[in-house]
Order: C-alpha cells, then structure tokens, then sequence
C-alpha cells in the first residue's frame, strides 16, 4: 500500500483561484460496531458475532480565514532512520500544500519541537512570542481505548533499532517559514492564544507521529480537542511510529492506518490533502 499523495500543479492553480472563499470538503470519520455472521467452520454453520470497521463521511464547510494549520515535528532529521526517510518525502509532499493553504488564507503555525533556539531570531518565532496570551480553558474529559498498536520499543521499524537521540535540530528545510504571516511556537497554550487571536474555528494538524506527538502534544490533537477546539487530521500527511515486530503484526502502513482509524473514532474526522487545498 502507497499512502504518499501526489498532487498536480493544476489543483493548487484551481485551489488558490477561490482563496476568499468558504469551501466543502469530505470528512471521515471511523465507527467500529458489531456484525452477526454465519460462517462453515469445519463443515458446520456456526453463527459469530465479530467487529467490523465502517468509514463515514460528512460534508464540512471550511473557512480558510478562520482556520489554521499546525505542522507537528516534521523535523529535519531523526534517530529512527526509517522514520527520517518517510518524514523526509512526507515533508516534500506537504509543502505545496502548505503553500496553497497560506495563499488561501490559512494561517500557519510551525511546530518543531524541541527546535526553538534555532528560531531564536525568526520574526515568525518572535510573532508568536509577541501575540495577545489567551489562558486555555480548563481541559474537557475525554475518554478514548489504547491505542490499537504496540508501539512499546519506540516504534521504530529499522532493521537494527538504534538508541533513541535527539537527533533534529529544525524543521523540514523542505518546508519553507513565510517570516511575514507565518507562526512558530512548540508552546500548547503559545499556539492556542495565536489561534484565538485569528478566531480559528478549525484547526488542521498534519506532521508526524500519529501515534506520538501528533496526538500528544501540548498543541496537538488531544490537547486542542480538550480545549474544545475542532480538528481535522490530514490522513496522506502524517506517519507513526510502529514497528512491525510488534503487535498487531501487520506492516507498517496498515499500523499507520490503524492508529489514524483510532483517531477518526475518538478524536477527530481526518481529510486529504486535496480536501485541504478545496480541490474538486
């Protein structure tokens, strides 16, 4: 299974022609139920009652002026080298699409963690320093299942896993900081205070690891949806860290898959990057 998106210069020209405009995009959302079913198991009927995945989808309108972009650790290096190869041509995937969705009027916010001294003399970096602080309200419960992957080890899928280092330094070099409209923070309460002062009703998260930071970050998924914020994760631009060594013992993909189906049920619908950029 290839999950990396391609996407043609003629949908980000198509895409940008309506910038001002509100668009509808495809939401997915994932249900787990049950399914009563009768099956021959060795020459007799046996009737079992067994779990079955359903993909449900919704129009939603988004409106680029009141929404917002969080691009998580899609760093420029990792200790992990299979992870640093996919984060690698994930972040050359997204950055046309970033591109589109600022000239659209998205606002952007970079968010590298553990990379702020080398943005120390960003005007991106000292925007979001300088922005009006809104204090977060007090976190909503939400109760949610394990996720459906081991990722115990660390997650990594490299023959022989290396130790764990902090390996990056900035973001993706590949995607590129516009110092004049563009934000940078890896402070939860930093990027909420930005998204109240554009009155952000939709926040997009796309980056890595599903599993990880883009879920548990202090402006990622679980804490913006707990601040009652909503979010829409970006399925083809994010990956996990998950080693097929590990259960469930699929490969890799289908264990990205899995952890975004879990997302889809508890946290939040996810779109594509065509959604996004409001291609047709």
């Amino acid at each position: 299974m290839n999950r990396w998106l391609t996407i043609s210069a003629f949908v980000f020209t198509a895409s940008v022609a309506h910038a001002a405009e509100p668009f509808e995009l495809r939401a997915r959302r994932t249900e787990t139920g049950l399914e009563t079913r009768t099956v021959n198991r060795d020459g007799k009927l046996v009737t079992e009652t067994v779990p079955v995945t359903t993909a449900k989808y919704s129009v939603q309108t988004i409106d680029p002026a009141k929404s917002a972009i969080v691009i998580c650790d899609m760093w420029d290096d990792h200790w992990c080298r299979s992870a640093a190869a996919r984060c690698d041509k994930l972040a050359k995937e997204a950055a046309p699409v970033i591109a589109a969705a600022r000239k659209a009027g998205f606002t952007i916010i970079h968010c590298p963690s553990d990379t702020m001294d080398f943005y120390k003399d960003s005007q991106a970096r000292q925007r979001a320093k300088d922005i009006k602080k809104t204090e977060p309200p007090k976190p909503k419960a939400i109760e949610a299942p394990a996720l459906p992957i081991d990722d115990s080890d660390g997650g990594c899928d490299d023959a022989v896993a290396p130790k764990f280092s902090k390996a990056w330094t900035r973001q993706h070099k590949a995607i590129a900081v516009d110092e004049d409209k563009d934000y940078v923070s890896d402070n939860g309460p930093e990027v909420y205070s930005i998204l109240r002062a554009h009155g952000v009703k939709t926040v997009v998260v796309m980056g890595v690891h599903t599993n990880m930071c883009v879920l548990n970050r202090g402006f990622a998924i679980k804490q913006l949806r707990k601040w009652d914020l909503d979010c829409l994760l970006v399925r083809d631009l994010t990956d996990a860290m998950y080693n097929p060594k590990k259960k469930p013992f699929v490969t890799h993909d289908i264990g990205t898959e899995l952890v975004i189906h879990h997302i889809e049920q508890y946290w939040c619908p996810s779109i594509t990057a065509k959604d996004l950029v409001g291609a047709k």
